[in-house]
């Protein structure tokens, strides 16, 4: 990435309930990388599963950031170019991208169901994800012509054997081998839905994101990305990925087990100032817990203030 562009960050949740504390600890990171430097922000919507995102839950999280002082400076739910901001209004931009890479000849079809790639020979990586093998990657267009008259194909993208390098803000040098990582990765989905590695090169390439702060979990998706910049022409951003913020037992913090959302803190008698500042903490940019907000945190950011290791809430942090 050239250092000199400016730093355009941006937040990237999914309204499938609302934000917990993990969700609003990543945010928070994101909006002080991006700030710090003097950076804009951007809220996208990511609602490519339309069975699981709600138009009330995209609200309540803009309501939610602007709570706490995570303003953006463009996104969500208003509109205005390179928008619309949210993914489930962009399919027509992602089937451009699609094309350009049936252009190069590096698409195909994929009729593995879900059963045939988790069956108990397929390699797996370490991280559980099935290791692609290219089963359909050798079927002959007659084959594929022919599988495609009694189930709809998936479409995936052939990846190269090279090791592709990076260098993270936070973890340092990193480098990864898509193909023996994880293999062909999906495109778009056998019922049509883009994948999310496509949409989001698509979308931080077009929305000029030049900064992506987001959590650790998702730091084996660097490489497949930084695949597609290469492929579709966008540049680059630098990525720095934050660690887990998990619950006093070491459990990963769910939407689904209804893990301490912003609503509830505050009705239990916290301000947003708290609730940044407790989370800053959290992030070791303070010593002890004070009550400051987003911009007041400013001048205690630093990457090398974050912990590598995932950060378990203390108990009773956020208990009255």
């Amino acid at each position: 990435m050239d250092d000199r562009r400016e730093v355009v960050g941006r937040f990237a949740p999914t309204p499938s309930g609302g934000m917990h504390l993990g969700n609003l600890f990543c945010s928070l990171l994101a909006w002080l990388s991006a700030k710090k430097h003097g950076g804009r922000v951007v809220l996208r919507i990511e609602d490519l599963d339309a069975e699981r995102s709600k138009l009330e839950y995209t609200r309540q999280l803009e309501k939610d950031l602007r709570t706490l002082g995570l303003f953006w400076d463009e996104g969500g739910l208003t509109e205005g170019a390179p928008g619309p901001y949210c993914q489930s209004q962009r399919a027509p931009f992602y089937e451009e991208q699609l094309e350009k890479l049936k252009s190069l000849g590096l698409v195909y079809r994929c009729f593995c169901s879900r059963a045939q790639l988790h069956a108990a020979n397929a390699p797996h990586a370490s991280d559980g994800e099935p290791i692609y093998p290219g089963t359909c990657a050798r079927l002959s267009p007659e084959e594929a012509d022919a599988l495609s008259k009694t189930r709809p194909p998936a479409l995936r993208l052939r990846v190269p054997d090279e090791d592709i390098p990076f260098t993270d803000l936070h973890y340092g040098p990193q480098r990864q081998n898509l193909s023996r990582a994880c293999g062909d990765f999906i495109l778009r989905r056998s019922d049509g839905v883009f994948a999310y590695q496509l949409a989001v090169v698509a979308d931080d390439g077009a929305m000029g994101v030049t900064q992506v702060v987001r959590g650790r979990d998702l730091l084996s998706s660097t490489a497949r990305q930084l695949y597609l910049y290469r492929l579709l022409g966008f540049p680059a951003p630098q990525f720095a990925h934050a660690p887990m913020l998990l619950a006093p037992d070491g459990r990963r913090l769910s939407k689904r087990d209804g893990d301490v959302s912003l609503p509830a803190l505050l009705q239990a008698g916290f301000t947003p100032e708290d609730i940044t500042g407790r989370l800053a903490f959290c992030a070791g940019l303070l010593e002890r817990p004070r009550a400051l907000s987003p911009r007041a945190l400013l001048p205690y950011f630093s990457w090398e203030k974050v912990p590598k290791e995932d950060v378990c809430l203390p108990e009773g942090l956020f208990r009255k």
